[in-house]
């Protein structure tokens, strides 16, 4: 079991990392032009996507977990059916996105106060970035689906490939091309749909798609397309919920000064880190305990759940160690500002508690949503975000209040996750 555990959580760590690869390129290429507002842009141009394409990462994670039970059944048919489906909803949404794409930036200008400079460049990345929408949503349908086949290593050949392509591209059109931020979005905009080529290409090889008979009957029919927007449904109102404490994070720092909003920032630093591997275990959760949901295993769940929660405790644990013995090494890597340094460093204490309090959280919703439980996540979701604007709304909104609120919220969604777990058990025996 530690070897499959491993098998997917190791290349699943990896493409996680290159995540914010690419838009640290972005930024290192527009540093080099000689204007603030370049960087201002690409930073705006970057919040917008990620708070666009956050909302659709069900389309990963449903995938993923329906696939995977397809899988544990052995059924083929059903595996490649869902793909389809997940590939026919990415494209109606991202269709939706080119079609509102001026109200959807008229809309995000309206609360993202930025210069006219500002305004200018990032609507010039927005829309031309914005037509690889198409290329984005479907990759995250490809790899869910991939996971959901037991294989992390194709994921993370194409996030490899991607941050290659899009540091040549970028850096071919800004500095031999002349085209700044433009050349900057196209690039991003080549290596997006070179991962989308990608993904076909390996899925025709391996799966024999270009094979494959499809039977639009079986795709279109109701009863799994229902299923399939129930499952989906439960996850993008969760991602609702996370969007919601995580903007309320930023717009507090936000209205408290600069200070205030850069150590924030830097201190989240430490959550997100500690997300790329945990999120590699969960991943590695969604796809085995689907397909031991798909076999109908609860032995093999059984274990498949100690296992994860062994690895948990000892990541939990040594990321706990690393930030309380490291913690102010790692700020002066974030930062060289020493009045930020010197206020961060009062909330260390709260940032060594990350890794205990939330592991639990991150292992339970690749539980979940390998098992299609995702209204019970969804519910523990709801309890935990109430919980913290709660305890924002009764003490005093000071900014230790508001660690305090984010800490009980991560552990409030690991308690609840493990309260609702025997009727997650239960499916089993249907």
């Amino acid at each position: 079991m530690n070897k499959q555990i491993l098998h997917i959580a190791i290349p699943s760590i990896i493409s996680n990392i290159t995540v914010p690869l690419c838009a640290m390129v972005d930024t290192i290429i527009v540093g080099h032009l000689g204007d603030a507002a370049y960087i201002g842009a690409i930073a705006v141009g970057g919040l917008l996507f990620n708070m666009t394409y956050w909302l659709f990462s069900f389309l990963r994670m449903g995938t993923g977990g329906l696939t995977a039970q397809a899988y544990g059944a052995n059924n083929t048919v059903s595996a490649q059916n869902i793909l389809l489906r997940s590939l026919i909803v990415a494209l109606s949404v991202s269709s939706l996105l080119l079609l509102f794409q001026s109200a959807i930036l008229h809309i995000a200008f309206h609360f993202i106060d930025a210069t006219i400079d500002v305004q200018t460049n990032a609507s010039f990345y927005f829309n031309i970035l914005i037509w690889g929408a198409p290329a984005v949503l479907c990759l995250y349908s490809f790899i869910g689906w991939f996971l959901g086949m037991q294989n992390a290593r194709i994921p993370m050949v194409i996030a490899i490939v991607q941050n290659i392509v899009n540091i040549i591209a970028s850096s071919i059109l800004v500095f031999c091309m002349h085209l700044k931020v433009e050349g900057v979005a196209m690039g991003t905009l080549i290596a997006q749909y070179t991962g989308l080529l990608l993904a076909l290409t390996i899925g025709c090889y391996k799966y024999h798609w270009h094979k494959t008979i499809i039977v639009w009957k079986n795709i279109f029919r109701k009863t799994d397309f229902i299923q399939f927007f129930k499952v989906n449904r439960d996850i993008f109102s969760r991602t609702l919920y996370i969007i919601l404490v995580t903007t309320y994070f930023t717009s507090f720092g936000s209205s408290q000064g600069e200070g205030i909003l850069a150590t924030n920032t830097l201190l989240m630093q430490f959550f997100i880190i500690f997300s790329y591997f945990m999120d590699g275990f969960a991943y590695a959760g969604e796809a085995i305990s689907g397909k031991c949901y798909g076999e109908k295993n609860v032995k093999q769940f059984s274990k498949l759940t100690s296992r994860l929660f062994i690895w948990g405790i000892g990541i939990a644990t040594l990321f706990t160690l690393l930030y309380s013995m490291l913690g102010k090494t790692f700020l002066h890597i974030l930062t060289n500002e020493q009045s930020v340094i010197a206020q961060a460093s009062h909330y260390l204490f709260f940032v060594c508690l990350i890794p205990i309090v939330s592991f639990s959280a991150f292992l339970f919703d690749g539980l979940f949503i390998g098992t299609t439980s995702t209204r019970e996540m969804l519910n523990s979701m709801r309890i935990a975000s109430l919980t913290f604007f709660a305890i924002i709304l009764i003490f005093s909104k000071g900014n230790c209040i508001l660690w305090t609120a984010f800490l009980t919220y991560l552990g409030m969604r690991g308690l609840m996750q493990f309260l609702l777990f025997k009727s997650v058990k239960k499916k089993f025996n249907i």
